[in-house]
């Protein structure tokens, strides 16, 4: 994944220098086997997703038991309409009509992706109640750096709202990886279904970004948001 999204990122970059048409075209080449090796790899996540979905539907807390169940289940389904569009990409089933799949691919992917930003909110908004309640009750002659931080950042104003909640992100690195993460994952659809329309340089940095954040909660699994 990484180096697909490095290949898209390079080769936007370079394809308007002279004498770069043949390295924009190994690029390009590279990166849509990248593209069809992923979606061969994939094959098994529909079953990993299902059954991550019915391990959420026993959450205790409400919110995250419905946004990370419906982000499992179109996850699911979206793994399905990629199968089918590796089906079309080989030629197993050629009268498959790619458009409509993909559309239907990406439509399943945003949403997921909107139910884990749901939940990435959950977690911040109830840890900003936490925090304030903490400062609440706290005594007025207990004064620490944290204490002195959350002094000045009540809900009174956008600046200091957005203090509270870079101090809340600060202390809680997976909660943080796992918004970045989801963050940069959205620019691929927002683009594709054209709700917010980018280019190929800023989808491939973002793609690459959040595959450095993927490999390094995989190898630091203390950093993944536990559901």
């Amino acid at each position: 994944r990484a180096i697909q999204y490095t290949c898209m990122l390079l080769s936007y970059l370079i394809e308007r220098k002279a004498d770069t048409e043949k390295l924009v075209m190994k690029l390009k080449q590279l990166e849509s086997s990248m593209s069809s090796g992923r979606k061969m790899f994939r094959l098994g996540n529909m079953v990993h997703a299902l059954v991550a979905a019915r391990r959420t539907t026993q959450l205790p807390d409400v919110v995250p038991r419905v946004c990370l169940t419906a982000s499992n289940l179109t996850r699911a389904l979206y793994f399905i309409c990629d199968a089918v569009l590796w089906l079309k990409s080989i030629g197993f089933q050629p009268d498959i009509d790619q458009l409509k799949w993909r559309n239907w691919a990406t439509k399943c992917y945003y949403f997921s992706l909107l139910m884990n930003l749901a939940r990435d909110w959950y977690e911040i908004s109830w840890r900003l109640e936490q925090a304030v309640q903490e400062e609440k009750t706290k005594n007025n002659s207990f004064q620490d750096k944290h204490s002195q931080e959350l002094n000045c950042a009540k809900y009174n104003d956008l600046h200091s709202f957005l203090l509270l909640v870079f101090q809340i992100l600060k202390k809680h690195p997976p909660l943080l990886l796992d918004l970045v993460k989801n963050l940069c994952d959205l620019s691929g659809p927002l683009d594709t279904l054209g709700i917010y329309k980018t280019n190929p340089g800023v989808i491939g940095f973002c793609g690459i970004l959040s595959s450095l954040v993927g490999i390094l909660t995989l190898s630091s699994p203390h950093l993944k948001l536990k559901q």
